[in-house]
């Protein structure tokens, strides 16, 4: 088997003891299952600083897109409209989605490299009274910015529209406190921040605004108030769940926590990060993103100034000596990113750095 650790923003290398946990087949309606699900469903609820009854977790089969698409198929009905702030290629997914679905949405689009202003939700919320839902990306993996949802939260919130958040690669690795903030749906993944493996996304719901969605779905599998109102009596899923990625999750869940939790895990994920931007910028990379605006999760780099190599050139030479890059995702510019979250630490930065000097070294003779 080859063995090399992935420098993405998820799937992510994951510890042993996870994986582990995946060798043990499960029975979907055993009562032991049901009550991990249960669970899980409290641990994320206690992540996001909110609680029962004002708060539930809702687990969904399939990846966070899946997630993304049940919440805006869901929520948002036939006589309602969407606003969808979007500065990568996230936020632009949902307007796929809410396209295919026949939801009716406005797109306010920012650059890569700008956050979305508040300000201007504020005034589009103030000339189109019809608006009444609002959707972004917490942590854009496109270029690694991180969204200020704090303040979009609060202006959503004196507008009295409901707050969709994409937190799909910095849920538990950046403190978010869900309430607080003005979020009625958060969704994540199992395979980001904290640390599982892909195969189901999660949504952390308003209650109250997940109730007033009963019979808006758009598809059955994704109907998100239909999988709570089952998932909610004793933990059972609507349709067959993915049993190897739950016990892992649930054996992640315990890893942060053993770790120190949130706080912990951001300082690990800021160190990775700070440590890599600086070795990279002694070899003469620099960062797509401002620091004011970068997010700890996912960093993208230019090419260094006239470089002769392909990213697949870059990216074979790191694979065979343990580390898996990623592409680079912004349209304008030549750029590749690395991502610093999962079982990564320091050390890890600290070799990434000189294999890319030797492979410089190499392909600069």
């Amino acid at each position: 088997m080859n063995r090399y650790k992935l420098l993405t923003p998820g799937p992510l290398t994951t510890t042993d003891t996870v994986k582990a946990e995946m060798l043990f087949d499960h029975c979907t309606w055993d009562d032991d299952y049901k009550q991990i699900t249960q669970r899980i469903r409290a641990a994320l609820l206690e992540l996001g600083h909110v609680s029962e009854p004002e708060y539930t977790a809702v687990l969904m089969q399939g990846s966070g897109t899946f997630g993304v698409e049940s919440v805006i198929t869901s929520v948002v009905g036939t006589g309602d409209k969407l606003l969808i702030a979007a500065n990568g290629a996230y936020g632009l997914r949902m307007t796929e989605i809410a396209q295919h679905a026949g939801v009716n949405y406005v797109l306010y689009e920012e650059e890569n490299t700008r956050r979305p202003n508040p300000e201007k939700i504020a005034r589009m919320l103030e000339a189109d009274p019809g608006i009444t839902h609002v959707s972004m990306v917490h942590s854009e993996t496109t270029s690694g910015i991180l969204n200020d949802i704090q303040a979009v939260g609060e202006v959503v919130r004196r507008a009295g529209k409901t707050f969709i958040v994409d937190a799909m690669s910095s849920f538990a690795g950046v403190d978010i406190p869900v309430a607080d903030w003005g979020i009625d749906f958060l969704i994540s993944s199992a395979n980001k921040c904290i640390q599982g493996v892909p195969g189901f996304s999660f949504i952390l719901a308003r209650r109250k605004k997940l109730e007033e969605s009963a019979g808006k779905a758009r598809s059955l599998s994704l109907d998100l108030y239909a999988q709570w109102r089952t998932m909610d009596i004793d933990g059972k899923w609507r349709f067959t769940s993915p049993t190897h990625v739950v016990l892992a999750f649930a054996k992640a869940l315990e890893e942060l926590k053993a770790e120190g939790g949130i706080p912990a895990r951001y300082a690990r994920y800021a160190v990775n990060h700070q440590l890599l931007v600086q070795r990279m910028e002694a070899l003469g990379f620099r960062t797509y993103l401002e620091a004011e605006v970068q997010g700890p999760i996912i960093t993208t780099f230019f090419y260094p100034e006239g470089a002769k190599f392909t990213f697949r050139e870059m990216y074979q030479y790191i694979k065979e000596r343990g580390y898996v890059l990623y592409p680079g995702k912004v349209m304008e510019a030549e750029t590749f990113r690395v991502g610093n979250i999962g079982e990564i630490y320091p050390e890890d930065i600290e070799k990434l750095a000189a294999i890319m000097a030797d492979f410089l070294r190499e392909v600069q003779g």
